[in-house]
């Protein structure tokens, strides 16, 4: 059908989007019969749609026909570009495979060898590492060992043949070993608990060389250094005993004793358990420290208890008693001197203050071995603690002898004024140190005697711990 030219089939209707066959053959079917005929005669709309297509098909010839030479010049166009353009292609993926494969050749392959170095590098490097980190935990295990043989006075077999009758006086020096050996404890600790690759020791824990130092000598060395630092806390005292009665030390020996105080006081704060997480100094409590410490407190209390309640009820030994409870305070008050004039020992697994807070007087490296203690009793002073601990522990220790009543609490009740005036001057000749138990420097000008703190108070409330419960 030419271009403009008439035509009685509806091309709209079909091309229509919303075109429905359906619909479409409903509404042909209506519109050649009567909805109300039975039975519907079909061939008419049938002839219709067959002369529709039949029409469509001649229109569609005609048309082909027609254009059959632009149609053709057309496709044998596209043909042509396309065979144009799949030879170019071709051209360019031939080259990209070419350098590809020159890449390949060039950079792949050498990259694979150069991993292969890498790799082969950081294995040998980690191997460097555990074996440099394996040498020197056994080379500070040696150090460890001599430093235990110093700290036990045996040494090595050589060293006890010739040293003979030596061999006490070099056991009872080698305290000043504990602190170093307590440092030799820490570097090991260190590197034997390394968590990240940067850390020096990472890996130790899967060697068998160094598993079996830390558990068949680094801990029980451990151990033995500590209890040899408590011995020497529990055992500290700074009068001695001549003729029964306790006398001052004469100041090389009470500087000994400082010294072995203060090496045992830094050993036990090193190898105190370090808390999880990161713990500055000023935050840091030595527990193994103050455990002893107060150990040291609870058995000087309990010790003048015991032996006052027993004094008590034989009267005739109060005296000697009291002037032992005298002496065990001064020791106490000669610890508290020397525990506030000991500053923190330099610890290596505790991180400084802050790079941003400045350093005062108050903060982490100046902060002394006192001040955890005080916090820990919960008091201002180590002599004042230890009268009103032994006041509280007392009065029921008096309170019970009366309550038994006999010769022992007639005795005490008749003696009440004589008890009241020599508790007191037991307090107060607690306060009159010597100068050497207070450490004083060599050739410090003064008397030989000092008087420490105002004890009023702690004399009236020992008084009324004894005499309280005896009544009028």
């Amino acid at each position: 059908m030419a271009e403009g030219e008439p035509s009685y089939i509806d091309y709209e209707a079909f091309l229509d989007p919303d075109f429905s066959p359906a619909s479409f053959a409903n509404s042909l079917v209506l519109s050649t019969n009567n909805a109300t005929d039975t039975p519907l005669d079909l061939s008419t709309p049938l002839s219709r749609v067959l002369f529709d297509l039949q029409e469509i098909d001649t229109h569609i010839h005609a048309l082909t026909t027609k254009s059959a030479l632009p149609l053709l010049s057309h496709t044998q166009g596209q043909t042509a570009a396309a065979e144009h353009i799949l030879q170019e292609t071709g051209t360019q993926i031939a080259s990209v495979t070419q350098g590809y494969e020159r890449l390949e050749k060039e950079v792949i392959e050498k990259w694979k060898a150069a991993e292969e170095a890498r790799i082969a590098a950081e294995k040998s490097l980690a191997t460097v590492r555990l074996a440099r980190a394996v040498a020197r935990c056994l080379s500070l295990g040696r150090q460890l060992e001599s430093q235990v043989a110093e700290i036990t006075g045996r040494g090595s077999a050589g060293q006890n043949a010739t040293a003979g009758a030596d061999g006490a006086a070099t056991a009872k020096e080698g305290f000043r070993a504990l602190e170093r050996a307590a440092y030799t404890i820490l570097n090991l600790r260190q590197m034997l608990s390394a968590t990240s690759e940067e850390d020096e020791g990472y890996g130790l824990d899967r060697v068998k060389v160094t598993r079996t130092l830390r558990n068949e000598f680094v801990i029980p060395a451990e151990n033995m250094i500590k209890s040899r630092a408590q011995q020497t806390v529990t055992r500290f005292s700074l009068s001695g005993q001549a003729n029964g009665q306790s006398v001052p030390l004469s100041y090389k020996q009470a500087r000994d004793a400082r010294s072995r105080l203060a090496t045992a006081a830094a050993t036990l704060y090193l190898l105190s358990p370090m808390p999880k997480g990161e713990t500055y100094v000023s935050d840091f409590k030595p527990e193994l420290l103050l455990s002893t410490l107060q150990g040291y407190m609870h058995t000087a209390i309990m010790t003048s208890v015991n032996s006052l309640a027993r004094a008590l009820s034989q009267l005739p030994t109060v005296d000697r008693t009291l002037a032992e409870v005298s002496a065990r305070c001064q020791d106490i008050i000669a610890l508290e001197s020397i525990l506030r004039n000991l500053r923190s020992p330099f610890h290596p697994l505790l991180p400084s203050v802050n790079a941003e807070q400045p350093s005062d007087p108050e903060t982490p490296n100046n902060i002394n071995l006192l001040q955890p203690l005080l916090q820990a009793l919960d008091t201002s002073s180590l002599p004042s603690y230890y009268w009103r601990s032994l006041a509280s522990s007392l009065s029921p220790r008096v309170q019970e002898i009366m309550n038994r009543g006999g010769v022992s609490a007639r005795t005490l009740r008749s003696n009440r004024d004589r008890l009241k005036a020599e508790i007191k001057e037991c307090v107060m000749r607690a306060s009159h140190v010597s100068t050497s138990s207070l450490l004083a420097e060599k050739g410090r000008s003064g008397t030989d005697t000092v008087n420490v703190g105002n004890w009023e108070r702690e004399a009236a409330v020992m008084v009324s711990s004894v005499v309280g419960p005896l009544g009028r």
